[in-house]
Formats: structure tokens, sequence, C-alpha cells
């Protein structure tokens, strides 16, 4: 496994978000919002600059490193797939939940994933609100780690009857009668709900407050972090197929649950339309 300062890199997103973000946090002028791709699908000038900065820190700290940003990949495509490929790569999303933070919503993070030979190695979620990171090494476990120093091991909750989850459905980007089917299938859960923000997400379902986390679209700046965050934490991933989910995939789909039995539960009697 490759040799890093997981506290240098957890650094960078805290210094990103209080240079770049947090100032520009409900301060947005009326040129900062960029419609991308549809109206749910924004950049600010926020985005740009933080990730600029963590670029730029990040070559400091893995010279070798290919760099992957959302941004960089909006302005350079070809970036995305040679992460599988790469020797080392480091993945950023300078913010996610980009929409809540234009709005002024206070639920947005910063995330990193190191990627080493087609494997994620590290994963790194940094709330600028609360001032925190939820942070993974491959095989070190997940922690919830605070600016006093205090860690606190992350655990997802023991596994709950059908009936009585709770969880992340994201059905926004399935075709029209997919996405009906499945919010009648979503009946058989207790709860679900999206919060158009995967960091957090992610760092509520390897705190033990859900039971699953399913998404479509797999951008690896939006998943590799937090799944390998919620399996540290002890949670059971893989595509809709049943296969790993690997850092070149962009398709497929993915379930992560507390365990493989709620993981095949869930799809049999919900996600599989």
């Amino acid at each position: 496994m490759v040799d890093l300062d997981i506290a240098a890199l957890a650094n960078v997103l805290q210094e990103a978000a209080y240079a770049e973000i947090l100032p520009r946090f409900r301060n947005l002028g009326d040129g900062d919002i960029r419609m991308k791709t549809e109206a749910i699908d924004l950049v600010t000038e926020a985005d740009e600059a933080a990730e600029r900065m963590i670029r730029d820190r990040v070559a400091e700290l893995l010279p070798d490193a290919l760099f992957v940003g959302e941004e960089s990949v909006a302005a350079d495509p070809a970036l995305l797939g040679k992460i599988g490929d790469a020797d080392l790569a480091v993945v950023v999303d300078p913010i996610d939940g980009t929409f809540n933070f234009a709005a002024g919503l206070p639920l947005f993070g910063v995330m990193m994933s190191v990627v080493s030979e087609g494997e994620t190695v590290a994963g790194i979620i940094y709330d600028p609100i609360g001032n925190d990171w939820a942070i993974a090494e491959k095989g070190s476990g997940a922690w919830l780690c605070r600016t006093d120093g205090s860690q606190e091991r992350m655990a997802m909750r023991p596994s709950q009857p059908l009936s009585q989850m709770i969880g992340i459905a994201n059905t926004g980007f399935f075709e029209i009668e997919k996405r009906r089917k499945l919010l009648v299938n979503l009946a058989e859960v207790r709860l679900f709900t999206s919060y158009r923000c995967a960091a957090h997400e992610y760092r509520l379902l390897a705190q033990g407050h859900m039971d699953f986390a399913m998404y479509n679209k797999l951008m690896p700046w939006d998943h590799l972090a937090g799944t390998l965050i919620a399996q540290e934490a002890g949670a059971y991933a893989a595509r809709f197929d049943g296969s790993p989910y690997l850092p070149h995939h962009t398709a497929g789909g993915l379930l992560i649950a507390n365990d493989e039995e709620s993981w095949r539960e869930l799809m049999a009697k919900v996600f599989t339309i």
C-alpha cells in the first residue's frame, strides 16, 4: 500500500474550506453560480477555487499522483478514464452538495479518495460546518476525527427487518418507468430520503444512523471515499449485479447495506426493477 500522510491530506480539505468555501457560503454574487448540465447540476466560484487550491497542495504532498477533480474532469473529460490505470490517483469533490451550498443550506462537504493501482486505499470526507472528518484507510477501520484530536470509531448499526430499514435512495437518475417501479417498491422500507449530498449521506450511514444507501449514477468523486468509509465501518457494498464497485466504474448502480444478507434482501425486494 502506498505510504500516505492521511492527516496532511485531511488538513488540505480543511484549509481549502476555510480559504475558499466558507467565505463564499451565503455570500455568492450574481455571476458566481452557473448551470452545468441541468438546473440541479451547478458549479460555483467556490467549487473551482477550492479545487485549484486542493490540486496545488496535493501536488506538493504527492507529486507523482494523477489529480482528478470534478471540475477538472468538466474541463478535460479524458481524465476520468485514467483513474483505473494510474499507479496513484487522488480524486476530489471540492464541494459535494453544490446545489445545497448555492441555496444557502449548510449540508455540503469536501471529499477526497486515494486510488492505488485501481483500488481505493483511503477516503476522507470533511464537513466544513461541523469542522470534522470521516477518514478511512483500507484495513484500518473508519474514524470520525475532530479538531481537538479525539477520534471515534465508526460502525454500521445492526441489521434491521426490511420494514424497519431507513436509508438513502437517489432515484433521480433512473428513466421514468423504472423510477415509478422503484418508488412503489420503496414502500417496503420504513423511510427513505435523499439529502442531495453524498458526503453527509455516507457519514450518516457509517455512523450507524441508516441501513442502506442506493445510487445509480457513479461518478468517482461522489462515491469512492464514502464507499470505503462505509466498508471499513462494516458495510457490504456492491453494484446492482453483485460485482465489486471499483474506481473506474461510472455505471451499474451501487447499493451499500448493513451486511450481505440485508444487501440481498434489499436487492430482491426493493431495487430489482
